[in-house]
């Protein structure tokens, strides 16, 4: 089956000082002979001017490379072409590219997955550069990074090296298991096999990627006119959030992502929680509200103390009026208006949440791959429990499967069509 020439844009918006194009495909040198008059040598920068190879007028003094495949980014032949980055010159060059037989502009994440499918990278790693380009703080970028250099990915390997030699254990069992020479399962298979679930649970043990993704889920709660919105636009730092003395403002959920001291969080802002209200509509943000509450990592409850929810922090807020609602023993006592307190909150909230991100060393995996990893768990703890070879190999074939599937080895096309159509065009 013949493979298409893919280029596109793979740099920043124009205007920039430099824009780069990448072409990857078999035909990725003929694009450079057709634009620049020939090939340069291997994985060697060299200027060259590019020509429109119809009407031959000059679209721009460009540095080229020729990287050819396997050892490159996607596995294939690429070339990149260095432009100067206005608008028309990058327009010119890709309608030049576009004129040439057997090339075509690139869909999302096309170069990823084309590297995917040559082996430079497997689904794992994918994953990771997926979460790198959508990163936004450090700890999203360190893990993603890690994700992305095959640090889940070595270790699958690594476990799925041990499970192919617990597999053949068994397969020696099954296979010669009336020839005199071939003893049964030795006590040490057990052992093995307690091990590498006892590995793969403290991995799953980690904190999710979800957490990093998404934030730390703060909710802000209590009752009408607590103060709710007013902290909410102080944490977040934007008047997102409608602030007035009239109770039932606020009807639905109003959520925010920010990042404070590098780390990610996600606010809510809810209707105040009350059962003697006969509005409707109030009702509906109220019960939306104790929805939100069911879900936060954190809540910070602005109501009387008897009714807050098990594990949320108790804040004392309006403290700078002198009629405000006084607390027996607030964690923290705040005013939206003065700022009092709000420094002290914003520090303890980052410590509180760094407790459920990666420590240094761990990478989070995602809630997928999670769900893979237990299943993995789950089906050699089995074989370790069980008596008969048959039922043991069969779960050990099931822990190979669910491995397979987190690398890419037993993709199908729709999931990957989902990763890699997140991807840019130039990715």
């Amino acid at each position: 089956m013949s493979v298409d020439t893919i280029f596109a844009l793979s740099s920043g918006s124009p205007p920039a000082a430099i824009a780069v194009i990448r072409v990857s495909g078999p035909d990725a040198g003929l694009a450079l002979t057709r634009l620049g008059g020939s090939v340069p040598p291997a994985r060697t920068a060299k200027v060259r001017t590019l020509r429109d190879p119809d009407s031959g007028d000059v679209l721009d003094r460009a540095l080229v490379l020729f990287l050819p495949g396997p050892d490159n980014a996607t596995g294939e032949d690429c070339a990149e072409l260095h432009l100067h980055g206005g608008r028309a010159v990058i327009a010119a060059v890709e309608q030049a590219l576009a004129a040439i037989a057997g090339l075509r502009r690139a869909e999302p994440g096309e170069f990823t997955r084309r590297a995917f499918s040559n082996g430079r990278l497997d689904l794992a790693e994918a994953e990771g550069l997926a979460d790198l380009l959508s990163a936004e703080t450090e700890l999203q970028r360190r893990n993603a990074q890690a994700l992305a250099s095959g640090a889940l990915s070595g270790q699958v390997e690594a476990w799925r090296i041990e499970l192919l030699s617990l597999a053949a254990m068994v397969e020696a069992d099954l296979d010669f298991s009336d020839e005199d020479d071939v003893a049964d399962l030795p006590p040490a298979f057990m052992a093995r096999c307690l091990a590498l679930a006892n590995e793969i649970g403290q991995w799953l043990q980690a904190p999710r990627a979800e957490v990093l993704k998404e934030g730390y889920r703060v909710t802000i709660a209590g009752p009408p006119n607590a103060g709710k919105s007013s902290l909410f636009n102080a944490i977040i730092g934007e008047d997102a959030a409608i602030a007035t003395p009239i109770a039932g403002t606020t009807r639905d959920i109003l959520l925010r992502s920010v990042s404070i001291s590098g780390v990610p969080f996600l606010f809510s802002d809810t209707a105040g929680i009350r059962d003697d209200t006969s509005d409707q509509i109030e009702r509906i943000g109220i019960e939306r509200a104790r929805r939100e509450l069911a879900q936060a990592d954190l809540v910070l409850w602005l109501g009387p103390d008897d009714d807050a929810p098990a594990s949320a922090w108790n804040l004392e807020t309006m403290v700078d009026l002198p009629l405000h609602r006084s607390k027996l023993n607030p964690r923290h006592r705040v005013s939206a208006v003065t700022g009092e307190g709000l420094l002290e909150l914003r520090h303890d909230l980052v410590s509180h949440a760094l407790q459920a991100m990666p420590q240094p060393g761990q990478v989070a995996v995602s809630r997928h791959q999670g769900e893979l990893l237990g299943e993995a768990e789950t089906a050699i703890a089995e074989a370790a429990m069980a008596s008969d070879s048959l039922i043991v190999a069969e779960q050990l074939r099931v822990a190979r499967v669910t491995f397979d599937r987190l690398t890419g080895r037993a993709a199908t096309e729709d999931m990957l069509d989902a990763l890699f159509g997140k991807f840019c065009i130039g990715k």
